[in-house]
């Protein structure tokens, strides 16, 4: 059985959802690790390459362009995050006896298990909050604590796909420790919020915070440069 297929809640094989990135997952599966000496760890090498490179072009641009350098970045991770939530979510239906924390405690699982290919200890604390620990990711060894800020714009993104999908299933979210920063664990937390609020508040009053001290480093980085 596969890391992302067990969870030990009843309702767990009632979640239907779609594995983005389909065709090319099932040519991988069948054409490639079924046919071929292949070896599937090269695929975090690759990964991990394609994450700092991100990085490093976020970073760029911030010091090069500033904040329209960063929002354009924003937007481009945004939309990823977007696209991939709603391939998870395409023609998926919430099972009448599903309660939505358990809704949004799957849809946690696909995100953190499969889009970011990690293991995570999940947990429905009650029906107002659930909350999870990411044990490993694939970028805990190359991340800095600021770097794991590139993952909230895709995940602003697979919130919204979620909105658009399920309106009435609002949820906010906080990380309360990360690996990058010396922690044990990536530890995050979801709870019921205002549905009549417009933004998911502490997410993205955070990230506002991390992306003006990220345009301050920028700001220090090129005043240091040499013409």
């Amino acid at each position: 059985m596969a890391h992302w297929e067990h969870r030990p809640e009843s309702s767990w094989p009632n979640f239907r959802f779609n594995q983005p990135y389909s065709k090319g997952l099932d040519r991988l599966r069948h054409e490639v690790l079924a046919k071929t000496d292949f070896d599937p760890a090269t695929l975090w090498q690759w990964g991990t390459m394609q994450a700092m490179a991100i990085i490093e072009i976020l970073k760029t641009c911030e010091r090069i362009f500033g904040r329209e350098g960063q929002e354009a970045v924003y937007q481009a991770l945004h939309k990823i995050g977007l696209d991939v939530g709603r391939q998870i979510l395409e023609g998926s239906e919430k099972p009448a006896d599903m309660s939505e924390a358990e809704f949004i405690s799957y849809y946690a699982t696909v995100i953190n298990r499969i889009a970011y290919a990690s293991l995570e200890a999940p947990k429905i604390d009650n029906d107002q909050q659930v909350s999870f620990d990411i044990l490993w990711c694939p970028h805990q060894d190359h991340y800095k604590a600021f770097d794991c800020r590139v993952q909230r714009y895709f995940v602003e993104g697979m919130i919204e796909a979620m909105r658009e999908r399920f309106p009435g299933c609002e949820f906010d979210v906080r990380f309360d420790s990360t690996i990058p920063a010396g922690a044990e664990t990536c530890h995050f937390t979801l709870w019921r919020r205002d549905p009549e609020a417009k933004d998911s508040a502490a997410w993205t009053d955070y990230t506002a915070f991390i992306d003006a001290k990220a345009l301050e480093i920028a700001a220090r980085d090129r005043a240091t440069e040499t013409p």
